[in-house]
């Protein structure tokens, strides 16, 4: 029956049995909205673990609606798209809830556990009546002169007789140990059948060696399990806190050691090129140095060759000259060979 209206109410709306004027102000609520219990959708509700215990909560000032929450109704929470942004909020808000929850109760265990911490020795047995102290004098005195006799006996030799004295001295004994430990104790059995342990779960006392059936019967009660399932789920939102905060930590790590490697991969690539332009800096400044080398010895080869030119130029006058002075000069040395004979005839 309740699976036909769930399936009506998702196929025509909750609203289908309302008249025209209920209808003017009704609003259908969604998984989404406020008035929606967060904790409800995303795992439980503490309200709803401890009804008609000594830590009821009350009721629930949201709403617990089941066909806003599992994946049977196409319209649930579970099967909605916005699912999985929607459950750190929620898991954040039942977290916060749990531990307000394991705080106040932490305070409870706190102080039960100085309440049995407190818990002073049982008082001493009352002082003697006047009356038990005589028994005891006397007691005592009998005891006192049975050991001397013994000690006669002893030395005479006479055994049998000391061991029946030391049997009377015994009884004597039990008597007076009755006399002065019996109040203590009676005291002793008062405190172990008072002797009380403290829950660390639930905060509830219990009998230290209480009967099997009654611890058990505690373990599976409902406000211990109610609140071992608030601290478990408080244990377990902390560890998964925990564990996205160091893997974040290590993805951070890991991506910084990307960018240092990527920075050294770039300062390598640069650094290369400085290198490779440099190289090609001497290369050119090479090639200058060479270019300007070759120019002046192109240079000072064409003043070689100028002079050259200069040089064969002044040979060539220089020889044409000369030719024509030596062939003067031969003329020259002719006629005065010739000239001494005119003279030394004409004498």
């Amino acid at each position: 029956m309740d699976a036909q209206r769930a399936l009506l109410d998702e196929l025509m709306g909750a609203a289908r049995n309302l008249t025209d004027e209920e209808k003017k102000g009704y609003r259908e609520i969604k998984w989404d909205d406020k008035e929606v219990c967060a904790p409800y959708m995303i795992r439980f509700c503490p309200h709803d673990l401890f009804v008609n215990t000594r830590s009821d909560l009350g009721p629930c000032p949201r709403v617990h609606d089941q066909k806003l929450k599992e994946r049977v109704y196409s319209l649930s929470f579970e099967n909605s798209p916005r699912h999985d942004s929607y459950v750190p909020r929620f898991e954040a808000e039942l977290a916060q809830f749990c531990e307000k929850l394991v705080a106040d109760l932490d305070r409870k265990v706190r102080r039960g556990r100085e309440r049995l911490d407190q818990e002073v020795e049982p008082p001493p047995p009352p002082p003697i009546s006047a009356e038990k102290a005589e028994q005891l004098s006397v007691l005592e005195e009998k005891i006192k002169n049975l050991l001397e006799q013994v000690e006669s006996l002893g030395e005479a030799g006479k055994v049998d007789e000391a061991e029946a004295l030391m049997r009377k001295v015994e009884s004597l004994n039990l008597e007076k140990a009755a006399l002065t430990q019996q109040p203590q104790n009676a005291a002793t059995m008062l405190t172990q059948e008072k002797k009380m342990a403290l829950c660390e779960i639930c905060g509830s006392f219990l009998v230290a060696n209480d009967a099997v059936e009654r611890t058990q019967s505690h373990i599976t009660g409902k406000q211990h399990i109610g609140y071992g399932m608030v601290r478990d789920y408080l244990a377990e939102y902390k560890e998964a806190k925990e564990k996205a905060r160091e893997e974040e930590r290590l993805a951070r790590e890991k991506e910084a050691e990307e960018r240092r490697k990527q920075r050294e991969k770039e300062n390598e690539s640069k650094n290369r090129r400085s290198i490779s332009s440099e190289r090609d800096r001497h290369r050119d400044r090479d090639y200058g140095r060479d270019r300007e080398r070759s120019r002046e010895w192109n240079n000072r080869g064409n003043r070689d060759e100028g002079r050259g030119m200069d040089r064969r130029r002044q040979y060539d006058r220089n020889g044409r000259d000369g030719g024509r002075s030596t062939y003067h000069g031969r003329e020259r040395e002719r006629s005065r060979s010739r000239s001494p004979v005119r003279h030394g005839h004409r004498r």
